[in-house]
């Protein structure tokens, strides 16, 4: 029996999870010097936001196997430092999937028979019913941007009310869209043939303002906007754009930029339904994330495995020395992956040549899924639970290995084929450092100095290279180093940025719009 403690408020069915086959403290309220005095005592922690579980305490934790948060993030862990120290940290991502789609579908009906105004305007003491006129949910088309764990619960919801689903998602089966119900389209048709649009991906720097003026511009006159997943999303400034000119008649909001300090011009429009981040605010969702924890606590303290690990697994003595160095290799090929990619996914493969390809290579596929995913859900995604995510999406990888004698000891290199074309890149280990050195046709020498890449596809002449500068440095935007490949005299050529800051879309709009470049894309490493 171990001892596990509780630092924060959960629901007691969580509690009574763990107490029966536990011994269980619950010590709420503790000040960091009075938790790193006690925490050395136990084998599981639980917390939820309100303990920071930072490196001292870890470093003070020398019996604790088990971080459990529940609930989705894991910020207030330093999941480093407890990784370093053989602990465990997981998390408790799908208790509150319910509840998002819930208040989603709440939002929908809320737009489509304006209840919230027709409430205040009650509540002022009117009876304004010809001011409320609403319509039916029945035969109006939703479309859905993600249609992940929360987005395919609200398809299944929507379909009872015999609306038509419409689902924007590279990164699923058109296989598995059917088997939900939902007809698998491209951005642009889901914008022209939806009566309502429901955004439901995760933040990331390719994601930023995905839906702005362009993509609003393409929306029937008098659509519904309903966002239930993150601010950043959408451009505020192109909303309210929308808004004042009828083209959006409704802007459902239940997540905002900078909360609580939201934009007041979103907030008090008359256009605007906001709930102030509710999503997973309610009873059931916090009991379910409480249980969702516990249970794989137990696991954990049992001598199985968590489903919701977030920190790395790790290797046998016999694969570390060769392995090991490829991981995080494997790990950013995947990143890079799925922010260079276009398109609807057709086929994943991973070559391995060299050394790497006479052992035991499962955890580097692993890796490569943990990267790839990612950047297409909420959820905290490790290398034991990516392969379960990626099976569950229909996305299969497939797996070659060749023993090439060539310039790399180990190369791995993953072809992504989509229905833009083909994707190819490889990257290897040197002297402890992750190297991407193909980008397709393009042999390339790239060592991380920074979170984010920069991709640029143009023409090998003269002034390219200075237009990019130049664009990047109005911009007051640092660039860590360029790599410049290509495969003939005054052909095309790929430009390879570090950035060390956030770019802004004007950036790269601009960089967009010179005469010389073919594409621009961003990706975020870190």
């Amino acid at each position: 029996m171990a001892k596990v403690l509780v630092t924060d408020s959960i629901s007691e069915r969580g509690i009574l999870i763990l107490e029966q086959s536990h011994e269980v403290d619950v010590k709420t309220g503790l000040c960091p010097e009075d938790l790193k005095k006690i925490v050395s005592d136990y084998e599981g922690l639980v917390v939820r936001s309100e303990t920071k579980v930072t490196e001292e305490i870890i470093a003070a934790a020398n019996k604790l196997r088990v971080i459990a948060r529940a609930g989705i993030g894991v910020d207030n862990i330093d999941v480093s430092a407890a990784t370093n120290a053989g602990i465990a940290v997981i998390n408790a991502p799908t208790g509150n999937i319910i509840a998002a789609a819930e208040h989603t579908m709440g939002l929908i009906i809320s737009s489509a028979r304006h209840i919230p105004q027709a409430a205040a305007s009650m509540r002022s003491g009117s009876w304004n019913r010809g001011d409320f006129m609403g319509i039916e949910l029945k035969n109006k088309t939703l479309g859905i941007i993600g249609a992940g764990k929360v987005g395919s619960e609200v398809a299944k919801r929507a379909k009872s009310f015999e609306m038509n689903i419409l689902a924007y998602d590279p990164f699923i089966s058109s296989e598995r869209a059917s088997r939900l119900g939902m007809e698998l389209v491209n951005m642009e048709t889901l914008l022209g043939a939806s009566d309502f649009v429901t955004i439901h991906t995760p933040y990331m720097a390719s994601t930023g303002n995905m839906l702005s003026k362009e993509q609003f511009d393409l929306m029937k006159n008098g659509s519904k906007l309903i966002n239930v997943a993150r601010g950043e999303l959408i451009d505020d400034d192109a909303l309210l754009e929308a808004l004042n000119s009828g083209k959006i008649s409704t802007a459902a909001l239940d997540v905002f930029r900078d909360e609580p300090n939201i934009d007041i011009r979103l907030s008090e429009h008359p256009s605007v339904i906001s709930t102030p981040h509710l999503g997973g605010s309610t009873a059931e969702a916090q009991e379910a994330v409480a249980m969702e924890a516990a249970e794989q606590m137990v696991d954990i303290l049992d001598g199985s495995f968590g489903k919701n690990i977030v920190n790395a697994p790790m290797l046998g003595p016999e694969n570390q020395s060769v392995i090991s160095p490829m991981i995080p290799v494997a790990e950013l090929i995947g990143k890079l992956a799925i922010g260079l990619s276009e398109g609807q996914f057709r086929s994943v493969g991973l070559i391995y040549e060299g050394e790497i390809s006479e052992y035991e290579t499962s955890v580097l596929k692993s890796a490569f899924l943990s990267g790839f995913i990612q950047g297409t859900t909420n959820e905290q995604v490790n290398a034991i639970n990516a392969p379960l995510i990626a099976s569950a999406r229909g996305l299969e990888v497939s797996e070659q290995k060749q023993r090439i004698e060539g310039e790399y000891s180990s190369l791995i290199t993953a072809v992504l084929n989509t229905s833009q074309g083909q994707l190819l890149l490889s990257g290897t280990s040197s002297r402890d450092e992750v190297h991407l050195v193909r980008f397709n046709e393009y042999w390339l020498d790239i060592v991380l100095t920074g979170p984010y890449l920069l991709f640029v596809d143009n023409d090998d002449r003269p002034g390219s290279i200075g237009a990019v500068g130049t664009v990047a440095g109005r911009h007051n935007v640092n660039i860590n180093f360029m790599e410049v490949g290509r495969v003939d005299l005054r052909g095309r050529a790929m430009m390879v940025l570090g950035i060390d800051d956030y770019v802004p879309n004007a950036m790269l709009e601009e960089m967009r719009d010179l005469q010389q470049i073919h594409s621009v894309r961003l990706v975020r490493t870190t």
